[in-house]
C-alpha cells in the first residue's frame, strides 16, 4: 500500500488512477491534442475533423451563436466529460501509478534528434511563498478566468504542468528507465514521438516520491493553469470551511486545513522533468514589428549605436546563418540581429547603460536579451509604448526563424528582431530569486501533449 500522506516544507507529489483514452475505442494519435493555447484556429478545426472524441472538444470547444451562461463551451465540455466516461471512451486504471513520459524529437533548426525523460504524477498545491513551488512568468487574468470556468464545470485536469526540478546525477530519470514496449505510443503533428509507461509498482513509487521531497519546483509551462488550480483550490477550501460551519463543527481554521488537506482538489496533475536533461530545449520567440509608418533602418542602426556595437551583415542571410550569427555573437552575451526589408544590423556588446532604463529589473533580469531588446530597442530606440508591446498593438510573437524573415520581406512587417534562447541557468536563477522573466521569454519544446492521462477530482 502507499503511504498517501503528505509532509510540510517539501515537494509533495503522489500516484494516481488515471483517466486514459481506450485505444480498443479511439486511435491515440487522434484524440491527444497540443495544449490549449497552443492550439490555432487551424489546429482545432483538424482536430475536431480527426474523432468525434478529440479532446479539443473539452479543451477549447467550438464557440456557437447564441452561447450564454449555463449554456456555452464550458457547459458542453462538462457534457462530453460525462458521456465519453459512462460511454467507456476513458478507462480508469486500477492502481495508483506514475507515468513515464519519454519524448523524442529533432529540435527546430537541428538535425540531430535528442530525447527527454520526465514522469507524471500529481503535485501538491503550493503558494508561490512557501519556497517550493516557483515561477518564471507573470500570469494574464484573463486566461485563469477561461481556465477557471472549465476546472469548475468539468472537475477534471486534462493536460499536465510542466514542471522543472534539479537532479544532476540524473539518479530519479535512472530509476524509471523504460522497459519493455510503452502502455501508449502517438506521434504528433511535429513529429514528436511520444510514449507512455505506467509505473504501478509501490516500492518503486514510493522510492521516486522521497527523492523529490528535497527538490525545487520551477513551473516551466502552465503559469496560468497553476495559478487557476490555486484559485479553485481555495475556493473549495472556502466552501468546505463554510459547510463545517454551517454543521456547526467547532474547528479552527488550521484544523479544517488539516481535515481536508489530501482533498483532490489539493493536487494538480504535473510533468516533472529535470533541468540539466539534454532534452531540455528551450527555443527563441523573436519579435516582429509592424505597422510603423515612419521607420527607417538607418534611423534604428543610429540610435542602436548609442547603446550596442552594431554591425552590417549580408541581408541575404536565411535563418541557418543568422542561427550561427547569434550563437557566435551570443558566446559574448547579449546579441540580436535586426533584420528589414533590405538590411540587417548584428546588436552586440552592450554599452553601460543608464540605470532608468531598467525602472523594476535587477541585474539578473537586465542581462536577458529579450530585457535589452524590450527596455532599449523597443521602447527607447523605436519608441513604443509598454502599453501597445503588452497589447501587441505593433508586435507579434514568432517562434520560427523563416517566418518572421518572410514576414519582414514579404512587407508585412518593418524588422524582425531574431535572438537566442534564454539559458536554462538564467530561468533557474531567477525564478528561484522570486524575479520573473517577461512574457514569451522562453519557449520550451515540445510541449506536453494533453489528454494522455487525466485527472478527475471525483
Amino acid at each position: 500500500m502507499y503511504n498517501l500522506r503528505f509532509h510540510s516544507g517539501m515537494a509533495r507529489i503522489a500516484p494516481f488512477r488515471a483517466l486514459r483514452f481506450d485505444p480498443a475505442r479511439v486511435a491515440i494519435s487522434n484524440v491527444v491534442t497540443q495544449p490549449y493555447d497552443k492550439i490555432t484556429p487551424e489546429m482545432q478545426e483538424a482536430y475536431y475533423a480527426a474523432s468525434p472524441f478529440n479532446l479539443v472538444r473539452i479543451i477549447l470547444g467550438k464557440e456557437q451563436a447564441g452561447d450564454r451562461s449555463g449554456d456555452d463551451t464550458y457547459s458542453r465540455a462538462a457534457g462530453f466529460f460525462s458521456d465519453w466516461r459512462r460511454q467507456g471512451v476513458f478507462l480508469q486504471d486500477e492502481h495508483p501509478s506514475i507515468y513515464l513520459y519519454v519524448q523524442r524529437f529533432t529540435p527546430p533548426g537541428s538535425r540531430q534528434e535528442v530525447e527527454r525523460h520526465g514522469f507524471i504524477a500529481l503535485g501538491r498545491l503550493e503558494d508561490y511563498s512557501s519556497g517550493i513551488v516557483f515561477r518564471h512568468e507573470q500570469t494574464l487574468a484573463k486566461p485563469k478566468a477561461d481556465r477557471l470556468e472549465l476546472l469548475r464545470a468539468t472537475r477534471a485536469h486534462f493536460g499536465q504542468l510542466f514542471m522543472l526540478y534539479s537532479d544532476t546525477g540524473g539518479e530519479i530519470e535512472g530509476l524509471l528507465a523504460p522497459e519493455g514496449g510503452p502502455d501508449l505510443e502517438t506521434c504528433d503533428e511535429y513529429r514528436v514521438q511520444n510514449r507512455v509507461w505506467k509505473v504501478s509498482n509501490p516500492a518503486l513509487v514510493d522510492l521516486v516520491r522521497g527523492k523529490m521531497r528535497d527538490k525545487k519546483l520551477v513551473i516551466a509551462d502552465g503559469h496560468h493553469r497553476y495559478e487557476t488550480a490555486l484559485n479553485y483550490r481555495n475556493e473549495r477550501r472556502e466552501a468546505e470551511k463554510g459547510s463545517a460551519q454551517s454543521a456547526a463543527v467547532s474547528e479552527s481554521s488550521s484544523e479544517t486545513f488539516a481535515a481536508t488537506e489530501e482533498a483532490p482538489y489539493e493536487q494538480v496533475m504535473m510533468t516533472f522533468v529535470r533541468m540539466e536533461s539534454p532534452g531540455l530545449v528551450i527555443l527563441p520567440t523573436h519579435r516582429v514589428v509592424h505597422g510603423l509608418a515612419n521607420f527607417s533602418a538607418d534611423s534604428l542602426r543610429h540610435a542602436g549605436r548609442s547603446y550596442f556595437s552594431v554591425e552590417e551583415v549580408d541581408a541575404s542571410i536565411d535563418a541557418e546563418r543568422a542561427r550561427v550569427i547569434l550563437r557566435e555573437a551570443g558566446r559574448m552575451g547579449t546579441a540580436m540581429l535586426a533584420v528589414s526589408a533590405n538590411r540587417v544590423f548584428l546588436f552586440d556588446r552592450p554599452k553601460v547603460a543608464d540605470p532608468g532604463l531598467f525602472p523594476g529589473w535587477s541585474l539578473r533580469q537586465q542581462a536577458l536579451d529579450v530585457v535589452q531588446l524590450h527596455q532599449i530597442v523597443l521602447e527607447n530606440a523605436l519608441g513604443l509604448s509598454k502599453e501597445s508591446i503588452r497589447n501587441q498593438e505593433n508586435i507579434r510573437y514568432i517562434r520560427d526563424t523563416v517566418e518572421a524573415l518572410n514576414q519582414v520581406r514579404g512587407g508585412e512587417a518593418n524588422v524582425a528582431f531574431l535572438m537566442n534562447p534564454v539559458a536554462m541557468q538564467q530561468v533557474q536563477e531567477i525564478a528561484l530569486a522570486g524575479e520573473v522573466l517577461p512574457q514569451k521569454s522562453t519557449d520550451f519544446y515540445p510541449k506536453l501533449l494533453s489528454g494522455l492521462t487525466i485527472y478527475a477530482l471525483d
